[in-house]
């Protein structure tokens, strides 16, 4: 990723916040294998700010889309609270293996770790776990690979949630070497894209509302669903 990559990606710019599209692959933070991520490239986004802007929230390195980031501490403290308080909207879009008979729903399953290894973030649906509720939407079908394209929006936040609940309803995201069937070399990539974000963040405007377009390597995978053509 170069710094002109980054700044191509930025899709919401005001005096508080930023909304970029973050690209499959690449994690926001560094892992202990080290390696490229995000944060690396920040600076490029600081325009004429004295330190650069910081996440607010996590997106996995395979899965792409809005990801929004506080200009600085104090932007980044109010940023953090709506996510906390589950104020902010996330909307992801999915394709998945098989799929569910009805049109929406909802996955009410709690969440806990596999293990007791801290380093270790896989997760599994567990009566002890989180409380953890995810509601889906059907947007459309692929009949000749049985694929469907699904609207996920977590009212939880759980580290996996959407992968580990759609694997555990029977219908694993495309592409899931953890949760699902892919393989672990060769595979089409994890069909998971943080389509929309809401921030209410001003309480005298309406909310910033941002939309990532569908991701390449996910594009033809939807149309074969019935979306039709995103903006780049």
């Amino acid at each position: 990723m170069i710094v002109d990559d980054i700044l191509s990606r930025l899709l919401y710019r005001d005096a508080l916040v930023l909304v970029i599209d973050k690209p499959a692959g690449l994690p926001v933070h560094p892992g202990p294998k080290g390696g490229e991520t995000l944060t690396r490239h920040l600076d490029a986004l600081r325009f004429g700010l004295p330190r650069r802007p910081e996440a607010a929230h996590r997106l996995d390195r395979d899965t792409s889309g809005c990801l929004a980031l506080g200009r600085h501490a104090k932007a980044l403290a109010r940023l953090n609270a709506l996510f906390a308080q589950g104020r902010a909207g996330k909307t992801y879009w999915a394709l998945v293996e098989g799929g569910p008979a009805e049109e929406a729903g909802e996955i009410d399953l709690p969440l806990m770790r596999r293990s007791d290894d801290p380093r270790s973030w896989w997760m599994k649906t567990d009566p002890a776990g989180d409380p953890s509720l995810t509601r889906w939407r059907v947007m459309g079908r692929d009949p000749a690979s049985g694929r469907t394209w699904l609207a996920l929006t977590p009212v939880t936040g759980r580290t996996h949630q959407l992968r580990v609940h759609c694997a555990a309803m029977g219908w694993p995201i495309l592409g899931d070497t953890v949760y699902g069937t892919a393989p672990r070399q060769g595979g089409p990539g994890l069909q998971l894209h943080a389509r929309a974000l809401t921030l209410p963040l001003y309480p005298k405007k309406p909310a910033i509302a941002v939309e990532a377009p569908a991701p390449g390597h996910m594009r033809e995978g939807l149309r074969a669903c019935g979306m039709a053509d995103d903006p780049e």
